[in-house]
């Protein structure tokens, strides 16, 4: 069978990876790799037109996991804005066929692929063989997703869920709500548990009295172009003894777990919980705290059950790009 190109890809709200896989070298080996930050290009086609420039490599396939809700092999990337239209980018390069995944659905691939050790065993418990399997993933936005058995594989499905209503589990989220409320957002876990919700957070524990905010931090936040990052980094610090990011980053995991045992409740995910996205790789000693795996597992009447559930986090930071390079070098054989 002839070598095949395919050229894959991973779009989220603030950076965008493109590489080149054969069908012959497998998953492992991307060529032309490239990480391209999405505010330096007005539209997809010219960042995609930058990219094919630099490298100039015949290709029979393009398969994207992307940011947002796919409808008919197009999509709208929901934090960024640009549209996407498989069957014109097929045309255009005259391809095989163009494939768009919602990111969740990549990263579904990826967990079948991943080796173990690019994975933190948060808890081993009791995994079920051919059970669901959940994914949640908070980097800019909030991706939810799952696995389900088919009687011989496994199916990715992508869904929506970080936009829907936050539920609040304590008096501390049930102020968090009012205060967004009055502020005029619409309270969506993705509001609370992201990127875009790490500042909410923020500034609901500073203007509500719960810890101060120290001047070298204010200083700090105002020279940023991003304060998620500063606000990890100052938790991580220990140095800093930041009462108001750890008090942040305790809150964010909190509502993740919570989260998390949600999507594993629904869908039933004795075959684990995978944990993706940016965000979880840089903090995760919080993973290893008992209040996060209670925020799971706290599902009265089924805590025995949620207790069972195996958790990981995974750490390979191109793991969406694995899953779709997967499902598209499936489709080009």
């Amino acid at each position: 069978m002839a070598t095949k190109m395919l050229l894959a890809g991973d779009l989220g709200a603030t950076n965008t990876r493109l590489a080149f896989y054969s069908t012959e070298k497998g998953l492992f080996q991307p060529i032309n790799e490239s990480t391209l930050e999405n505010k330096d290009f007005k539209s997809f086609d010219d960042l995609f037109e930058n990219f094919l420039n630099q490298h100039q490599v015949a290709f029979s396939g393009i398969c994207l996991g992307i940011a947002g809700p796919v409808i008919n092999n197009t999509v709208n990337i929901t934090n960024l804005g640009w549209d996407i239209d498989g069957e014109e980018l097929k045309e255009r390069y005259n391809l095989q066929g163009v494939w768009l995944l919602n990111d969740l659905k990549a990263l579904s691939y990826a967990v079948l692929n991943l080796p173990d050790e690019e994975c933190e065993v948060i808890r081993s418990g009791k995994k079920v063989e051919n059970a669901s399997i959940a994914l949640i993933a908070p980097g800019t936005g909030l991706g939810e997703g799952f696995l389900i058995w088919d009687g011989e594989k496994y199916l990715a499905v992508s869904t929506e869920g970080g936009h829907t209503d936050f539920g609040p589990t304590n008096e501390m989220q049930e102020n968090l709500v009012g205060y967004l409320h009055k502020k005029g957002i619409r309270v969506s876990y993705e509001r609370v548990c992201s990127g875009i919700g790490i500042p909410n957070l923020y500034e609901f524990l500073k203007d509500e009295g719960y810890a101060e905010e120290p001047d070298w931090l204010r200083d700090e936040i105002a020279q940023a172009e991003d304060m998620p990052p500063v606000i990890i980094g100052a938790a991580l610090d220990e140095k800093k003894d930041c009462e108001i990011c750890n008090m942040t980053a305790d809150l964010f995991v909190e509502i993740l777990g919570a989260e998390a045992g949600n999507l594993a409740l629904k869908t039933l995910a004795q075959g684990g919980i995978f944990i993706g996205g940016g965000i979880p790789p840089r903090i995760l000693p919080w993973f290893k705290e008992e209040k996060f795996l209670n925020s799971i597992d706290s599902k009265d009447p089924h805590k025995d059950l949620m207790s069972s559930i195996p958790i990981k986090v995974i750490l390979n930071p191109i793991a969406n790009l694995i899953g779709a390079a997967f499902y598209g070098l499936q489709e080009l054989k």
